[in-house]
């Protein structure tokens, strides 16, 4: 037997060459952060082997856990940061740590860049905030890459990383370990969004939480108190933000004069009084989109949708990368209108390879035939600007809000929160564990009712 009870197998001596990896990196990151320093500050990594600029000793600690391909994080990274280091950081104030959240379900190859920041940072805490930097302002170089590794090493190369190192980091595994142990941290402190921050100071035993891109005024609450030893006053509460017409209750009561779509002009399916719904942002062209259409949603359905406990809503966002998505889209609203949304839709998923191509809108047609549709109503409606406006409707519903395909938005009890796509055992179980929430909310509520008369 060897530690820990484990056999002198395979498995044990690859655990132990990525332990080595992983001890020898922080070791030189010790060793280099003595006197490291990026765009001239003092840089490191903590005790916990986490990379820090500022004083290492400064009175405030922000931890900052980010997705380096989140929208959002790339906008503090450019508009927030800058005024956050000039005003705090380099004056000593305050020392940022950076956190690796990338969420695997809006961006799937984030991960990718976390860990080659995490093995350039093998080479020194400043190699690591250079990559760091590279990676936010390079954000859109690579956000769509299905494999962004190639990418990755040439800018760690233009660094002037050990590209030998680098490389034997990328194959022992380890920095990958240890994103996903970031990412299991940061959700067992609920933070489901980035970027997310998290306020300390040595004057203080509290924590204060902060979630997304905000402006320097909002950080400067939090700092300016902590560091003259004070507790930061409250936030105020904001109103709660006013939810879209198609998002509303009244938005999302059944078309009376429209069969199978409601007040918003989208199409549903389930119990129209489901106090759990779900809004899909759906592609025709998109492979996220199909691989959800035809192995996700039929679980989803069977267990939910079907059962009355769902209301599912779908609406358009054929994305400017998909060439032929628009017509599709407007194929299926066209069908629609003869109550075949729904046939439609699983027919543009599961025969894609019929219509994606030059000859898109006859292979429509051919489609519209095949589900026994009046063709003369079809034609009427693909043909003209009707179908076409209502995609342009949820064009404009979108923008602002939702800009990937598919993106789910769970609303219940008057607010949403949004989700990409996930496996149907899943997303069963996220939807159940609403239902149940609401569920126990109601009885509370009955329970207290009944309390008070009595």
């Amino acid at each position: 037997m060897n530690i820990y009870g484990l056999k002198n197998t395979a498995l044990f001596s690859t655990l132990l060459v990525v332990l080595l990896a992983y001890t020898q990196g922080a070791a030189a990151q010790g060793a280099a952060a003595q006197s490291a320093t990026h765009d001239g500050i003092p840089v490191g990594f903590t005790d916990e082997g986490h990379p820090y600029i500022g004083k290492a000793d400064a009175p405030v600690t922000l931890e900052e856990w980010s997705d380096y391909l989140c929208p959002f994080c790339g906008r503090h990274f450019r508009q927030t940061l800058p005024q956050l280091l000039d005003q705090y950081v380099r004056t000593g104030q305050l020392r940022l740590v950076f956190r690796d959240l990338p969420l695997a379900g809006l961006h799937p190859t984030a991960e990718f860049g976390h860990v080659a920041a995490n093995c350039v940072g093998e080479q020194g805490a400043a190699a690591y905030w250079a990559m760091h930097d590279a990676l936010f302002a390079r954000q859109g170089e690579w956000n769509r890459l299905p494999d962004p590794s190639a990418f990755l090493a040439g800018v760690a190369e233009e660094l002037g990383a050990d590209m030998e190192a680098y490389s034997a980091c990328i194959a022992a595994g380890a920095r990958a370990a240890q994103v996903t142990a970031s990412v299991e941290e940061g959700r067992g402190r609920g933070y489901n969004g980035t970027p997310s921050f998290r306020f300390g100071s040595s004057g203080s035993e509290n924590n204060y939480d902060m979630s997304g891109a905000h402006p320097l005024a909002r950080f400067s609450r939090y700092a300016d108190a902590l560091v003259a030893g004070e507790e930061p006053p409250e936030d105020p509460k904001p109103p709660p933000p006013e939810l879209p017409l198609w998002a509303k209750p009244e938005g999302l009561a059944p078309d009376p004069e429209r069969p199978g779509f409601n007040v918003a002009g989208d199409a549903y399916k389930g119990n129209a009084e489901a106090q759990l719904v779900v809004v899909e942002f759906n592609d025709f062209q998109c492979p996220a989109c199909q691989k959800h259409a035809l192995e996700a949603q039929p679980i989803i359905d069977k267990e939910l949708v079907d059962t009355g406990k769902l209301l599912w809503v779908d609406k358009q966002l054929p994305l400017r990368v998909h060439e032929h998505a628009l017509v599709a889209a407007v194929a299926a609203e066209c069908a629609g209108d003869q109550e075949q949304y729904w046939q439609m839709h699983g027919l543009l998923h599961a025969e894609s390879e019929r219509w994606v191509n030059d000859d898109a809108d006859n292979a429509l047609l051919a489609l519209a035939k095949e589900l026994e549709l009046d063709m003369q109503e079809f034609r009427g409606c693909f043909e003209s600007r009707k179908g076409l406006e209502r995609v342009v409707k949820d064009l404009y519903d979108a923008q602002g809000l939702i800009t990937r395909a598919p993106t789910f938005v769970i609303i219940q009890d008057g607010r949403g929160a949004t989700t990409g796509p996930l496996p149907g055992d899943q997303f069963v179980k996220l939807l159940s564990s609403r239902l149940e929430a609401i569920e126990a909310a109601a009885a509370q509520a009955e329970s207290t009712t009944a309390d008070a008369q009595d």
